[in-house]
């Protein structure tokens, strides 16, 4: 260490210079910039993973609620979570509950299950399968029903989930035309 003025040892400056600072900050940005697309494609995979595992465990409970109690059971879609909406857009939510014979379009009393939607997905069912009716044996009676899931406006990535005649519900990714037709699907 040399000697500063007046005598006092001089000391060496520890740190970082304004240049490396700028240097480090433009580098992390651009790194940033390039991670965000990334990101966002994750977490939009993400979000529509989840969305099928709900509207599957939803589909699941419907059935069992059915079997168990002996009552016909309906999941419709729901915007306010109390009716059935008539539409075969599902991505404002979902409701199950019990119905009686000559009023299948509505749940009798209370709902039993709410599930809130996601506006940033679209869930567009079969056309002609508003609602899925669930009889006291498990079975969904009709022909199969087809839940298509897609980010709003988006194709790629898209997934499905069908409910058998039988009852029986499985998830699939999309195929390319069921993509394209969710993605083009306004609610």
């Amino acid at each position: 260490m040399g000697s500063g003025r007046r005598g006092t040892p001089r000391r060496l400056a520890k740190g970082f210079t304004l240049i490396e600072l700028i240097v480090t900050l433009a580098v992390t940005i651009t790194l940033a910039c390039l991670a965000a697309p990334a990101l966002s494609r994750l977490g939009n995979r993400s979000r529509l993973q989840a969305m099928q595992m709900e509207l599957i465990s939803s589909l699941n409970h419907a059935r069992g609620l059915a079997v168990t109690s002996g009552r016909r059971t309906l999941l419709c879609p729901s915007q306010a979570g109390r009716r059935c909406d008539d539409g075969l857009h599902w991505e404002a939510g979902w409701l199950v509950g019990h119905y009686r014979s000559g009023q299948a379009d509505q749940v009798d009393g209370e709902p039993r299950m709410v599930i809130p939607g996601n506006s940033r997905l679209t869930i567009l069912s079969s056309a002609g399968r508003k609602r899925v009716r669930y009889q006291s044996d498990g079975t969904a009676g009709g022909s199969n029903v087809t839940f298509t899931l897609c980010v709003r406006g988006e194709a790629e990535g898209a997934l499905t989930v069908v409910t058998s005649g039988a009852g029986r519900v499985y998830g699939a990714k999309a195929s390319a035309d069921e993509g394209k037709q969710c993605a083009n699907s306004g609610p």
